[in-house]
This record gives structure tokens, C-alpha cells and sequence, in this order.
């Protein structure tokens, strides 16, 4: 492949061997990246980034104790997080074929919107590598929304523009293309994902604002990978597959709840029995999600292509929380004193709830104010926690990349030490019991993680092709027959027709016999400009305000008349989404959101004549049906 690229001097062929090249070993290598950037001062991807401690001068502490030896240093780091390559793309050239239609389709002249084809052109190429940071995410929705105009504009429902759309799947590397703009839609909208990921993974997550930071983008990328799911299919490339974005939902998901396990920690001052129940079942939350990440990591339809390292960090994740979880219940039934009366109850209460079954041995009330059983089920728990640790240890050794973690390798160490040190403490030479096995620990946390589908709305856009006229008439699926110049007088009686809207103006009604149809305009037309003035854009009172200024040399006016069925369900669908007060546009399964542009004009009906003074004025909410022809006529 190498050679071949240097052999040719083709430019398309030597960028597409050089982006294949560049997948090779690419999301591993990000990963490494992430996991590495933790331990170090280089910074990956902002010159602005805060950096994190040096190792050696913190460990990870997973519980709150700070008062003995085995809690080592009082500093704290994060575990690393899994972060997303964004996918990439081809360039795409769009001037011809966009010129092509618009010519073809529009009537107008293809050279005059070269501009706005370029511009459009500008912004893909700069949505191909987008900052990592918040103004980088920005651009992609920037881009998607103007896909919204694109799809409306330049793609009708029966004829391909002849464009290929190339990405490169974010797992795989392969390539994969399509005609069809949904997927170049889902593509950016994974990317839109991917660099929430990469915001969650960097944040600072040792104080609040960083933690707080880190739920909100892997909450978001959730909702993006989610969204994805639900409303595009049949998509090329394995990284957009319902399997595949179920997975990274799911792990969006347990990232989040990490976050929260950890936000728990930070802002946990007592060290009294119910908080520590509380974080012990957090981590027990955290180690359900991991294990449910785990299980669709390694399906059928999953686990082919989807990095050992990930799932080996997430199978670590799921046994080292499950270990944390056990820990805590042995902390809060050995190191916190036994309640008083008054706070039994309470205790009591929660301790019902706390383990999925309840343990073997004294009653509740009994356990809770013994020392010496709350000493043996806080050994059995902690014996529990050693098993598991030693296992989340066993399962990092087996991945090469992970096992050059520094600091992964630390917080697993620091954890085992520390439970193993808790044992010996409440460990007596004297114990001729056996310790029994705990029960888990229910979980259970006290902040759901949310999925935040995309805000489309957040970023404001306006239709680069404005110039081609409303959506509501001059879009893609719609056909219309060339453009009409009509010479209209006025007559004793006025014109002759009946106006209705605005963006453009239709013609509903023409008075037989009139100026307007002995000039040729019929009802259904849409006026288009008026003495040379566009008016595709005019509201009513402005076309009305043109066609008044009119002299006895009579107004020349261009209409068009939409074809066949087609034009008469659209001129139906808008006179119907005047009436009610609403504008009409495309909606489908892909762009289930609110429309970006929002029409406002109410139903207007206007008669001309010299003689009727309501002929001036433009009467709203009337359909032009309920008017007769005489009262038209005046």
C-alpha cells in the first residue's frame, strides 16, 4: 500500500491510501493516548488543558479514609476513561453537481450561487478535523444542520445527486460510502458523540467543576449515540450498527455513573454509617453498569471488532467497583461505633435494604449493636473485596496495553493493599470461625444518569442557499414549470385575483373574466417578482405595496406553477399551514425536531378595486371559498 501511494500521483488515490494508513492501530493508540495523558504534562489535545498530578506524587483514593497509614498519600487521581476516535472523511466536491441542479431544477443560472456552493464546501472541510473542545462541537452541529438544507434543497425523492459520501468506520478503520445524504447525517452526528467522549475523558475529574463537566459530555454523547440508534438504519460501517451504538450507549452510561461515584467521594465529608453504606452501593451501582457493558461487549455482533482494550478496562472496571462496594460495607460496619437508641431505627431501616439478601447469622437489631458480629461480617465482606480485587488485577495483566498504565496499575494496587491491611487490623489470632461469604451489596445511587439527546436548536444556521427561495415551495421534491411572465393592466375593477401568504404570495383565486385571467394567471401561481423585483422572500403587504404603486403602463409579474399532483399538495399543504398559522416543511423520521424556520403568516385573502375601501386592507382568517363573487368583486 505504501509504494502504491508513492508509485501514483493521483491526489484522490494517495489521500485515501493515507487515510487508511492512518487507521492502522488508531483507536488503540487513542486510547493509549488518554490513558497515558493522566499520567503526563503533554497535552493531547488542548495547549490549554489542565494537566493532571504526576503519579508519584498521588494515589487513587477510592474511599474516604484519610486518618491511618494505608491511605498513603492524601492526594487523589482519576481513573481513566474511554474516549472515542472520531471518524473521518473524504473531500467532497460539490461544485458541479450542485450547479448542475440548481440550473436543471431552479432555472437559475448555476455560476451565480458558486459562493454560497463554495462556503458550503469551507465548512465540511473544516468539520472533517474539529477542535476538541466546545467551538469544535459547535462546527459539527453547525455542518448538521446545514444538511437539514442541503437534504431539502439538492436531494429529490427519485434522482441521486452522483455524489459518494466516504467515512471511515471509528472502530475498524475500513471504509465505507453511500449515496444517500442519511449517511453523511449519521456520520457527523457520531462525531458529534465521539467528541463528547473525548471532552468527558479529559476533564479534571479530582474537584467538582471537572467532575460536573465529565457527567454532562458523556450524558451528551449518550443522547447523540442514542439518537443515532433510534432514528438512522441500514448504516454501512459496523460503528454505526444498532449493536454497536447500543454499546456505546451502555458505556456512556457506566462513565457517567462513575463520575457520580465519584462525585460522592469528593463531596462526602461524614464518615458516618449511612454515607458509607451510601458509597458502597454507589460502587455496587457502578460495577452493574460495567458488568451490562461487559455483556454486550462480548456479543456475538460486538465483540469482533470492538478493542481488547476496551473491553478488558471495562470487565477491570466491573470487578474493581464490585470490590469497592465490599470494602465500604466492611468500613462502615467496622470502623463506625454502635448506634445509639436514637439512631437505630434509621440504621436499621437502611440496613434492610442494603444487601440483596440478607446475611446469615443474629437478627438485625442484634448484628447492628454487637461489635463483635459486625466485626465478623465486615471480615466476610472484606474477604469478598480481596477475591475481587485480585481478580480486576488478574484481568488487567492480560492486556499488554493496559498493563502499561501506570496508573491504572496503581489504583488496582492501592486498592488491594488497602483492603488487605483492613483485614489484617480486624483479623484476632483468637477467630476459630470460619468467614462466611457476603452477601452483594443492592445497588443503588442517588443520581440517575440522564441521556441528553442533541439540542439541534442550540446552533443557529441559515439556509446557505436562501437566494433559491422558501422551503415551501422551491425544495427538491417539488416541480415546477417555467417561470411566467405575465403583463397585467387594471381595470375598472381592480386586477382581478385574490392573494393569500407570504414567502411567496399565491394567487387563490383569479375572477373569470378579470384582467388577471385574460392575461393568463390562474389560481394556484405563485408570484415570483414584480417589476423586477424578486418577491420569492416578500411578505404580503410588501407585494401588496408593489402591485398598489402601480401606474396606467400596467406591472409586469413573473409567476410559477407547480407540476402535476405534486404541485397541488403543495400548494394545499401551505394554504392549509397558513390557515392554522404554521409553515410547512419536510419532516421525516431523520429531522424529528423542531423546523428551523417557522412560518408566522396567517391566511390572508385580498380583492382589488378602485371602489371598495375594504379592498385596501387584507382580511385574515377568512378562506377564500367563503367569499362570493360579488363580494370579491368589491
Amino acid at each position: 500500500t505504501v509504494l502504491s501511494c508513492r508509485a501514483t500521483s493521483n491526489h484522490k488515490v494517495k489521500e485515501t491510501v493515507a487515510l487508511e494508513l492512518s487507521y492502522v492501530n488508531s483507536n488503540l493508540q487513542l486510547l493509549k493516548e488518554e490513558l497515558e495523558e493522566l499520567n503526563s504534562s503533554v497535552d493531547v489535545y488542548q495547549n490549554d488543558r489542565p494537566t493532571s498530578p504526576p503519579l508519584e506524587h498521588c494515589v487513587q483514593l477510592w474511599g474516604p479514609q484519610r486518618k491511618t497509614d494505608t491511605d498513603l498519600l492524601g492526594e487523589s487521581i482519576s481513573v481513566p476513561m474511554i474516549p472515542l476516535g472520531l471518524k473521518e472523511t473524504k473531500e467532497l466536491d460539490l461544485l458541479v453537481p450542485l450547479k448542475d441542479l440548481i440550473s436543471e431544477h431552479y432555472g437559475e443560472e448555476g455560476i451565480l450561487f458558486e459562493k454560497e456552493i463554495k462556503e458550503f464546501m469551507e465548512l465540511r472541510q473544516a468539520m472533517r478535523t474539529p477542535s476538541r473542545n466546545e467551538a469544535g462541537l459547535e462546527l459539527l452541529m453547525e455542518y448538521y444542520n446545514q444538511l437539514y438544507f442541503l437534504d431539502s434543497r439538492f436531494f429529490p425523492p427519485t434522482k441521486s445527486l452522483g455524489v459518494f459520501f466516504h467515512w471511515y468506520d471509528s472502530l475498524t478503520g475500513v471504509p465505507s460510502h453511500q449515496r444517500a445524504l442519511a449517511f453523511e447525517k449519521g456520520s457527523v452526528l457520531f462525531n458529534i458523540g465521539a467528541l463528547h467522549t473525548q471532552i468527558g475523558a479529559r476533564q479534571d475529574r479530582t474537584s467538582l467543576p471537572g467532575l460536573n463537566q465529565a457527567i454532562d459530555a458523556f450524558q451528551k454523547a449518550a443522547g447523540a449515540f442514542n439518537y443515532l440508534k433510534e432514528n438512522f438504519s441500514n448504516a454501512p460501517s459496523l460503528d454505526m450498527s444498532a449493536a454497536s451504538l447500543n454499546m456505546l450507549v451502555r458505556l456512556m452510561v457506566a462513565q457517567v455513573q462513575e463520575c457520580v461515584f465519584e462525585k460522592m467521594t469528593l463531596l462526602r465529608a461524614q464518615h458516618d454509617f449511612l454515607a458509607r453504606l451510601h458509597l458502597a452501593q454507589e460502587a455496587a451501582r457502578v460495577e452493574d453498569v460495567y458488568s451490562l457493558v461487559h455483556q454486550t461487549m462480548t456479543q456475538a455482533h460486538v465483540k469482533d471488532y470492538v478493542p481488547f482494550s476496551w473491553t478488558t478496562m471495562v470487565h477491570v472496571k466491573s470487578e474493581h467497583f464490585k470490590a469497592l462496594s465490599h470494602y465500604f460495607a466492611a468500613i462502615a460496619l467496622c470502623d463506625c461505633p454502635v448506634p445509639s437508641d436514637a439512631e437505630l431505627p434509621e440504621q436499621e431501616n437502611a440496613f434492610i435494604q442494603f444487601h440483596v439478601t440478607m446475611p446469615e447469622g443474629p437478627s438485625l437489631r442484634v448484628l447492628l449493636q454487637d461489635p463483635e458480629e459486625r466485626r465478623k461480617l465486615g471480615k466476610a465482606h472484606l474477604k469478598k473485596a480481596i477475591m475481587k480485587h485480585e481478580e480486576a488485577m488478574r484481568i488487567h495483566g492480560l492486556c499488554k496495553i493496559l498493563r502499561k498504565m501506570d496508573i491504572l496499575q496503581e489504583v488496582l494496587s492501592f486498592a488491594h493493599k488497602r483492603s488487605l491491611s483492613k483485614y489484617s487490623e480486624i483479623d484476632h489470632e483468637e477467630d476459630f470461625f470460619e468467614t462466611g461469604d457476603a452477601p452483594d451489596i443492592h445497588p443503588k445511587t442517588h443520581q440517575k444518569p440522564e441521556i441528553k439527546s442533541p439540542n439541534f436548536s442550540q446552533v443557529k444556521v441559515t439556509d446557505l442557499f436562501h437566494r433559491l427561495g422558501p422551503l415551501s415551495v422551491f425544495s427538491a421534491k417539488n416541480k415546477w414549470y417555467p417561470a411566467r411572465r405575465v403583463h397585467l393592466m387594471r381595470g375598472e375593477n381592480g386586477f382581478g385575483f385574490t392573494l393569500r401568504g407570504d414567502s411567496p404570495v399565491l394567487i387563490a383565486g383569479v375572477i373569470p373574466g378579470g384582467c388577471a385571467a385574460e392575461a393568463g394567471l390562474k389560481e394556484g401561481d405563485y408570484i415570483i417578482s414584480v417589476n423586477g423585483k424578486d418577491c420569492k422572500w416578500s411578505k404580503h403587504a410588501e407585494v401588496v405595496q408593489l402591485l398598489k404603486s402601480t401606474g396606467e403602463e400596467g406591472v409586469e409579474i413573473s409567476v410559477i406553477t407547480l407540476q402535476a399532483s405534486e404541485g397541488s399538495k403543495a400548494a394545499d399543504k401551505k394554504a392549509a399551514a397558513m390557515s392554522s398559522g404554521s409553515g410547512m416543511l419536510k419532516s421525516n423520521k431523520e429531522n424529528s425536531r423542531k423546523s428551523l424556520m417557522n412560518s408566522k403568516s396567517a391566511s390572508t385573502l385580498l380583492v382589488w378595486s378602485k371602489k371598495s375601501k375594504r379592498s385596501k386592507k387584507s382580511t385574515y382568517g377568512i378562506p377564500f371559498t367563503a367569499v362570493g363573487d360579488n363580494e370579491a368583486m368589491y
